[in-house]
């Protein structure tokens, strides 16, 4: 585990130095120039082959969300002076390598959560109060809403974890649940003591990554206004919007939304594919790569569907709710988790837990005496 943390720590010293080539070279070309393109095709290439140094899961996965997928595409739109890179008036440095490089978004960018439709819009649970209106006694209650809360998922994360002791005793449904379960907090958590640094040495104020995707009403509110939200982002700067303005002049508005759709959920399933890739690096089996395209049909189909019905009717907001947690949960089954536990990556992921919890549990019953002397 010795080499492991030091190959992560050499690898992400390497990534930010990359950034300072970025930030003082190749934001001096000008933007829509092939040769901006080509002068980062070095960090395209360094931030591909950085992650293979990784073996272990907890460091590995983040590390290549973060570099391969998220990084490379906020260069390539930063190369035609598009996305968050590309910030007017230019990013400071440290601004711009945390921008670069880590999964954050800052608060006031006003394509965050941009409403997936009107009906969405109006289903949604945020009931979002005029600033002025806010008061020091309604911001403490936020507070303390979100320390619950916290607290609440990081207690349901250690007994899904905790679970995993009774795994081969356990239903399959059972066990997928918990997979969900866990996958979903992981990654909140992770992302969110990710921007903690970021919060704390620059003073950024910045935007949630998750909001609550368990509470979405519609699939479209699910994957465009819940889950995994930087991720959302970066993809609807990158491919929806692209797609959406080049096919809606020549196929019509309906079709233009349609293929935009399609080519969003295609690209993160591809990108789904690379990861499982680092993580087992073992060949594609596709499987990923069809959940995403199952999803952005059933997106585009419940776009018309809603269209069609033009408000007349419309599921209780519980049902609705139920109804869209079951069909990913479902799909994920049928086509995300397989892939991972035929190479095994899942029991990785729990001997990794069950270690780090190991590890910890002997750390806070050490006795007193000892923390006194390091004290």
């Amino acid at each position: 585990m010795g080499v492991e943390i030091q190959n992560f720590v050499k690898l992400w010293t390497a990534a930010v130095w990359s950034q300072f080539y970025t930030y003082y070279v190749v934001s001096r070309i000008p933007s829509g120039l092939l040769t901006r393109l080509v002068s980062l095709v070095p960090i395209f290439y360094l931030f591909i082959i950085l992650p293979l140094s990784l073996s272990s899961f907890h460091l590995g996965a983040p590390t290549v969300l973060y570099l391969v997928w998220l990084a490379n595409f906020k260069l390539l739109l930063f190369a035609f002076n598009l996305g968050p890179l590309s910030s007017h008036p230019p990013l400071s440095l440290p601004h711009f390598i945390a921008t670069a490089l880590l999964p954050i978004k800052y608060k006031d960018d006003p394509t965050h959560f941009r409403p997936s439709s009107s009906n969405d819009a109006q289903n949604s649970s945020i009931k979002r109060r005029p600033t002025s209106q806010i008061t020091p006694e309604i911001m403490r209650k936020r507070r303390q809403f979100k320390i619950i809360r916290f607290t609440i998922k990081l207690v349901v994360l250690v007994a899904a974890i905790s679970l995993y002791r009774y795994r081969p005793h356990l239903h399959p449904c059972l066990v997928t649940a918990i997979y969900c379960c866990h996958m979903y907090l992981g990654i909140e958590f992770v992302l969110a003591l990710t921007a903690v640094p970021v919060r704390a040495i620059l003073g950024l104020e910045l935007a949630r990554q998750f909001n609550e995707p368990y509470l979405a009403t519609s699939l479209q509110d699910f994957w465009g206004r819940r889950w995994n939200l930087i991720v959302s982002t970066i993809l609807r700067q990158i491919v929806y919007d692209p797609v959406r303005s080049i096919f809606t002049p020549k196929l019509g508005r309906n079709s233009g939304l349609a293929a935009a759709t399609l080519a969003t959920f295609l690209v993160s399933g591809l990108m789904h594919e690379v990861l499982y890739f680092y993580l087992s690096r073992e060949s594609p089996t596709w499987e990923v790569t069809l959940f995403f395209v199952v999803q952005g049909i059933c997106v585009t189909l419940e776009i018309y569907v809603k269209k069609a019905v033009a408000g007349r009717w419309r599921l209780h907001r519980a049902a609705s709710g139920l109804l869209t947690v079951a069909f990913v949960g479902v799909t994920s089954a049928w086509l995300f988790f397989p892939q991972l536990i035929r190479y095994g990556v899942d029991l990785r992921v729990i001997e990794e837990c069950h270690a780090f919890l190991s590890f910890l549990g002997n750390i806070l019953s050490l006795p007193t005496s000892y923390w006194r002397r390091k004290l």
